[in-house]
């Protein structure tokens, strides 16, 4: 039995307390996140280098379009959750791709988070109580 033909690739990508779901469409188009085109979303164009690599690294700009959704975290934090997303969904479109996208750390996961705090170190997670003087 063959594989069915999708119209798309879908993928989801992590950083922080962002979450990002990715519909990659393998025909050129308006990419979107949260239905704002990506000049308003990501305003700033540093957003871009980092959204934009695994497209650019496989030459795959004119190719695709997509349709993201973010949650949580912040800018910066959804950018480098999207930049997962559409490595891994450009994996399941072609697994070819993953030895290019792999030696770049674009499929690596940055699991890195904000250390919590604990209980008696007056709000902060590495304060320690002050100690008397006398």
């Amino acid at each position: 039995m063959t594989k069915p033909k999708t119209a798309y690739f879908y993928a989801l990508g992590r950083r922080r307390a962002a979450v990002v779901t990715v519909k990659l469409f393998p025909e050129s188009g308006p990419s979107t996140v949260n239905g704002l085109t990506l000049d308003k979303y990501f305003p700033a164009k540093f957003f871009a280098d980092i959204y934009q690599a695994p497209l650019t690294l496989t030459k795959n700009q004119k190719k695709f379009h997509f349709q993201a959704k973010a949650v949580g975290g912040g800018k910066n934090g959804q950018a480098v959750a999207l930049s997962l997303a559409l490595a891994r969904a450009l994996i399941v479109f072609d697994p070819e791709l993953k030895k290019f996208l792999r030696p770049a750390g674009l499929v690596t996961v940055d699991a890195r988070v904000r250390q919590r705090r604990m209980v008696g170190t007056g709000g902060k997670a590495r304060r320690k109580k002050q100690s008397p003087k006398r």
